[in-house]
């Protein structure tokens, strides 16, 4: 154990922090005060979690204030209204998803996000602390493109592959997320197996190529490792940019007394042997179809989180929303 330098132990999530930004992956506004995170990210399936809880019943009586015939509008100010307190404890910024339905749909996406940030407007929040959270589907990397020439930061979520990563970096946008945990999810299926060690680990494997690529070429998108299955995959990606960890493995860090070292720097990028790709549409489709966990891995993405919208709009319905997306 390593003491700091009022004497007192560091835990391994004390560690973490030395080497990489943590984000709590979660919209609970209670664990995120205790975690203490720089950043913070939601999505439809964490906003459907959190609004079944009592306590958040006034966040939903506001959104609902004045969108009771649209539950799409609602849909956006119950996020942002989220946000906004999320806003109020942490330092840096949080991640607000644009709807599941409008990842193959580019101006959509756009328009989306525009109204999501006019709202956060109205609040008096500056856009530097929002991202935009969407697929990164072909449409979904060409809505960021566009947003991000206007100063809109965005975060390509539901990433799995290198396809996915390289268009980003060309498209500039400001963050990526790839899903660490639904790629071992895929590979521990494919292979019929329980357990893939952490030095192995499909996720953080594809991590590891995606980092050394963007430090290689000076891409300045941040990377930030998502959807962790156990600590080991956290450990094995110490020094990347951000990593977003839930609760339950945050807890299991500050428990732990271990000492981390980078396994991910820039300086070790540098001497990799890589080499520098250009997409168009084309040569991404191809890419991605190719990769059949991130193809599978992308659509069941996209289902699960509209399907959880879907029962956050039921939730809303009994509160007196109307069924009118």
């Amino acid at each position: 154990p390593c003491k700091n330098n009022l004497g007192f132990t560091m835990t391994t999530l004390d560690h973490l922090r030395k080497l990489t930004t943590v984000v709590a992956d979660t919209g609970d506004l209670d664990s995120i005060k205790k975690h203490q995170p720089q950043d913070a990210t939601t999505n439809p399936s964490l906003l459907f979690a959190v609004a079944k809880l009592p306590h958040y019943e006034p966040y939903i009586r506001k959104a609902m204030e004045g969108n009771e015939n649209n539950v799409s509008a609602g849909l956006e100010q119950l996020s942002v209204n989220v946000a906004k307190e999320i806003l109020s404890i942490i330092p840096g910024r949080v991640s607000v998803e644009v709807a599941a339905r409008l990842s193959f749909d580019t101006q959509a996406t756009i328009d989306s996000a525009h109204r999501i940030l006019h709202l956060f407007a109205k609040e008096g929040i500056d856009k530097d602390r929002i991202l935009i959270k969407i697929a990164a589907t072909w449409e979904g990397i060409k809505a960021a493109e566009a947003l991000e020439k206007e100063g809109i930061h965005c975060n390509l979520t539901l990433l799995f592959s290198f396809a996915q990563a390289v268009a980003c970096a060309q498209a500039k946008v400001t963050l990526i997320s790839p899903f660490v945990g639904r790629i071992l999810d895929w590979h521990k299926q494919q292979r019929g197996v329980d357990h893939i060690p952490a030095q192995e680990d499909p996720g953080v494997l594809s991590v590891t190529q995606i980092y050394h690529y963007y430090k290689k070429f000076g891409y300045p998108t941040e990377i930030m490792g998502a959807s962790f299955r156990n600590v080991g995959e956290i450990i094995e990606l110490a020094g990347c940019d951000l990593l977003t960890i839930s609760p339950a493995l945050l807890s299991e860090l500050q428990e732990f007394n271990l000492a981390l070292v980078p396994k991910l720097s820039v300086e070790a990028a540098q001497n990799v042997e890589i080499q520098q790709l250009s997409l168009d549409e084309k040569s991404f489709r191809w890419m991605l179809n190719e990769d059949a966990m991130a193809t599978e891995k992308l659509s069941e993405g996209i289902r699960k989180f509209h399907a959880d919208t879907l029962q956050l709009i039921e939730l809303l319905k009994k509160k007196g929303f109307s069924a009118n997306q």
